[in-house]
């Protein structure tokens, strides 16, 4: 039996008082997010109680991960922007079918990674390492992670369908569940507890799919239950290539600029494998990181369909308000993360006590306190990128992202690599997130001239 859709006169997203709306459309995404970083690092500490091979095996692993994440959530931020946009427009049987195919495409890239995981795990580790023992860790957690992977691809799309029309609350609780599941399952599974198998390594990778699909199907549920203003359905469905060519018009551009993360992480292995552990503290900084930048993702969330919905309604003086409002928030919450790296960068490096480990905090401390200071810059960049993709323009954030990691980040580490001191490779960091600085702001003065100041005008 089909539910019942009832179309409300008006959303919230072109009514409600900007920052109101933005911090109700956000906080529950960032608190959701800030439980998922927080059992990414808990994660990765247990696993350093089994050897720092483990720990710096799940580092390596990071990459391939993160481009299924990129593929995953890029693709959902191409349907939010899209759905969001459509219903600002009031076409609400477009929307439900922008939303069935937007659920397709996922599923085959699910599909694709799968068979990654299958034949390229092993291939993937011993190009990174020679360590045996680091390679047999990380193909066990890696082909596990995607061969069961398709809670996360389910698990973003459906919570985007949520976000989109502003049920961030109910996309918060998947995440949140998902979240605590992992944390439970991690030990229970990595050490043997209750009578479970000791599986390793194996274990936190079986933890981290089991919370995925928990999390996938509650978001499932919520969407089917209440999220009245979509109604999905695939009785009599063909995909369409128009409306799949519109997901990834916006969607395309946000893969290839969270793909270029994960090229940049591999790149950056490549040259720490010459430093030893310095390999594992990139690892561990990936995931302290996560948590400081974790809220300011969060806060896209929620920026990204309240501007989407009010530029398709042509409502420019809420669109600008929102990105103001939205970079001012994002550089608060930076500043707190730099002010934490810099004061407490032994105590944050000491959580992951691995076993084997004895120059992690020589490394570390350094590492810590030169990265962040890229953090001054990074919450400006971050939301003004989620401007482009949310105005239909994430071809711009692309052309940041290359810039930054690929033209700049690389080539600079590098070169400073050929000094043989490793606390010379962490200023790339900064130095690239200087030009991003720069290029963020001449593409948003191209953008305001271009498409903001035109907001609302007829047509």
């Amino acid at each position: 039996m089909e539910k019942e859709r009832k179309i409300p006169s008006e959303n919230k997203m072109g009514v409600m008082p900007i920052d109101r709306l933005l911090i109700s459309m956000s906080l529950p995404m960032m608190i959701s997010m800030l439980v998922q970083a927080l059992y990414n690092i808990v994660d990765s500490i247990f696993v350093s109680r089994i050897s720092e091979h483990a720990l710096r095996a799940v580092s390596l692993a990071f990459p391939i991960q993160s481009l299924m994440i990129a593929v995953s959530v890029g693709t959902a931020v191409g349907i939010n922007a899209f759905l969001s946009k459509t219903l600002g427009e009031r076409e609400f049987e477009k929307a439900n079918t922008i939303a069935a195919n937007g659920i397709f495409v996922e599923l085959l890239s699910y599909a694709v990674f799968a068979l990654v995981g299958i034949f390229a795990s092993g291939p993937f580790f011993a190009s990174q390492t020679a360590i045996a023992q680091v390679q047999e860790y990380g193909t066990t957690y890696l082909t596990i992670c995607c061969t069961a992977g398709i809670g996360i691809f389910m698990q973003v799309t459906f919570e985007r369908l949520l976000q989109s029309t502003g049920r961030t609350f109910y996309a918060m609780i998947t995440q949140g569940v998902g979240a605590v599941i992992n944390l439970i399952m991690d030990p229970i599974l990595i050490f043997g507890h209750f009578g479970m198998p000791e599986m390793g390594v194996a274990g936190a990778a079986a933890a981290t799919v089991l919370g995925q699909i928990a999390a996938a199907i509650l978001a499932i549920v919520f969407n089917l239950k209440v999220n009245k203003e979509i109604h999905i359905s695939f009785r009599g469905f063909r995909p369409d290539r128009k409306l799949i060519g519109g997901i990834y018009r916006v969607g395309i551009p946000s893969i290839i600029m969270q793909a270029i993360g994960s090229v940049m992480t591999y790149g950056m292995n490549l040259i720490l494998e010459a430093f030893g552990t310095a390999q594992t503290v990139f690892g561990i900084y990936f995931k302290l990181q996560s948590f400081i930048f974790m809220p300011v993702f969060g806060l896209n969330s929620g920026m990204v369909p309240i501007i989407a919905y009010n530029f398709g309604a042509g409502s420019r003086e809420r669109v600008v308000r929102t990105m103001k409002s939205s970079i001012k928030y994002a550089v608060g919450i930076m500043l707190v993360g730099l002010a934490v790296m810099e004061l407490f960068p032994a105590q944050l490096i000491g959580l992951f006590d691995a076993e084997g480990a004895t120059d992690l905090l020589e490394i570390g401390i350094p590492a810590l306190r030169t990265i962040c200071l890229s953090f001054c810059f990074a919450g400006y960049c971050i939301v003004v990128g989620s401007v482009f993709q949310a105005l239909g323009n994430g071809v711009y954030s692309m052309l940041v992202s290359i810039a930054r990691q690929l033209c700049v980040l690389l080539p600079v580490a590098w070169l400073f690599s050929l000094s043989g001191s490793v606390n010379l490779i962490w200023w790339a960091f900064p130095i690239a997130e200087l030009v991003s600085l720069s290029l963020s702001t001449y593409f948003l003065i191209r953008i305001h001239r271009d498409i903001i100041v035109h907001i609302g005008e007829e047509k």
